[in-house]
């Protein structure tokens, strides 16, 4: 009975320390796993930052830069300014006799709802 006890033991042992050595395992495996999934991530991210970099030079080399744009726009605004000041200076004066002489120049007339 002793001798069995003793292989009872001997086996609970034995599956203890199996039990240990899978867990161990599995911790290994799972740190592992995360460490690939850490350096797939970060792999990732560098691509992506690489594409990025190559797509906004593309885009700036095709397309020109928002800077680049936004001083077109500004360069064109003051050109079309000066023109309207320019057409102001000329139009002025004959604008303004326009109006005067529209003011002084008064006809009194019936409106034709009370013409007889």
């Amino acid at each position: 009975m002793a001798a069995q006890t003793t292989g009872i033991q001997q086996l609970l042992q034995a599956e203890k320390r199996a039990a240990e050595k899978v867990a161990e395992a599995r911790k290994r495996k799972n740190k592992r796993l995360k460490q690939a999934k850490e350096e797939a991530q970060a792999e990732i991210e560098s691509y992506r930052r690489e594409r990025e970099r190559q797509f906004l030079e593309h885009q700036e080399k095709h397309l020109g830069s928002k800077d680049d744009k936004a001083r077109e726009v500004e360069i064109e605004t003051n050109q079309k300014i000066a023109e309207l000041h320019i057409s102001v200076q000329q139009n002025q004066e004959v604008v303004m006799a326009k109006l005067l002489s529209l003011v002084y120049d008064i006809k009194p007339e019936l409106h034709q709802n009370l013409r007889v």
